[in-house]
């Protein structure tokens, strides 16, 4: 016999989030996503589920692009995944949904279904104007509690511009950030190197501001 299908209140909007009003435990946010036919992330210190919202072309193109870089140079044994593999944080404090997302020897958690990812050691996020605070915020709070994550990547959709988090050997997580359009970065955590001039060839970026000098003339 399966579980009963699990009915979702009306959502309500939270500035830029589309949230569950009530609070939900781990259990009916997973039977939850057993039955619904749209994507949720899940953060258990706020028992608050976050319905996905779709992207746009220019955030798709940018992740589209960084794995077509990326997939050719990873090691033996790397598998990547983008934005429909649910990865699951420490101890279930959350359940998210990176762009992308890339691990050893994958491993996933068999308490529900679609499987989450377990050990991930990259995790990139492509940030807009509506996901910057939590991408950098409440999901980086989560995704590095996760002991085998070892960078994580964040990518401006309208900017070009990178944060890149790597774990040092003393587990402290260091910031190399830059708006360098031909910069390269190291994503030593799965041997390859990230050319920026790739991942955003043919994105409509926002225009550079103008210099104040020049803005008020």
């Amino acid at each position: 016999m399966g579980l009963p299908a699990y009915k979702l209140p009306d959502y309500e909007k939270e500035g830029n989030a589309v949230i569950h009003p009530a609070f939900m435990s781990v259990e009916d946010y997973l039977r939850l996503e057993m039955t619904s036919d749209y994507k949720h992330e899940y953060f258990a210190y706020e028992g608050e589920a976050v319905l996905m919202a779709g992207a746009e072309p220019g955030h798709n193109m940018i992740n589209y692009a960084l794995n077509q870089a990326l997939g050719p140079q990873l090691r033996r044994g790397c598998r990547g995944f983008m934005s429909d593999q649910r990865v699951e944080t420490r101890n279930e404090s959350g359940y998210l949904y990176p762009d992308t997302v890339v691990a050893y020897g994958p491993s996933f958690s068999e308490r529900s279904r679609p499987r989450s990812l377990t050990n991930p050691v990259l995790i990139v996020e492509v940030m807009s104007g509506s996901t910057r605070g939590r991408d950098r915020g409440e999901k980086f709070f989560l995704y590095r509690q996760i002991p085998t994550l070892r960078q994580y990547l964040l990518l401006d959709s309208e900017s070009v511009h990178a944060e890149l988090y790597t774990r040092d050997e003393q587990g402290r997580w260091l910031l190399e950030e830059t708006a360098d359009p031909a910069a390269v970065l190291d994503l030593s955590s799965v041997g390859a190197r990230l050319p920026l001039p790739e991942v955003y060839a043919g994105v409509e970026l926002r225009a550079a501001e103008a210099p104040a000098q020049e803005a008020s003339r």
